[in-house]
């Protein structure tokens, strides 16, 4: 993953992507160095648009959230529901 988040700040750096720079991001941040990550990391990213791809990430999290925010009000609604017919039991049984 340290591999991943290397390829990302050198993207955001406007840096090039290679071995060589994820290597030095990675001994910078006393990383462990794993060649084969790094050399299949750098193999995916050709020819991949990360602009794009963190478009569409983003827009992912952006829906999640809002389904998420969805759900917990529709939770609070029921409870709110609840606890209002609770309170009318209460008082049908008083009055009988």
């Amino acid at each position: 993953m340290n591999e991943v988040y290397a390829a990302l700040l050198l993207y955001e750096s406007k840096k090039e992507i290679n071995e060589e720079n994820i290597k030095k991001v990675l001994e910078a941040a006393g990383a462990t160095i794993e060649e084969n990550k790094i050399k299949a990391l750098v193999t995916a990213l050709q020819g991949v648009n990360i602009e794009e791809v963190l478009k569409q990430a983003t827009f992912v999290q952006t829906q999640a959230t809002t389904t998420e925010s969805e759900k917990k009000e529709e939770k609070k609604e029921e409870d709110t529901k609840k606890k209002e017919e609770e309170a009318v039991a209460g008082l049908a049984s008083l009055f009988g």
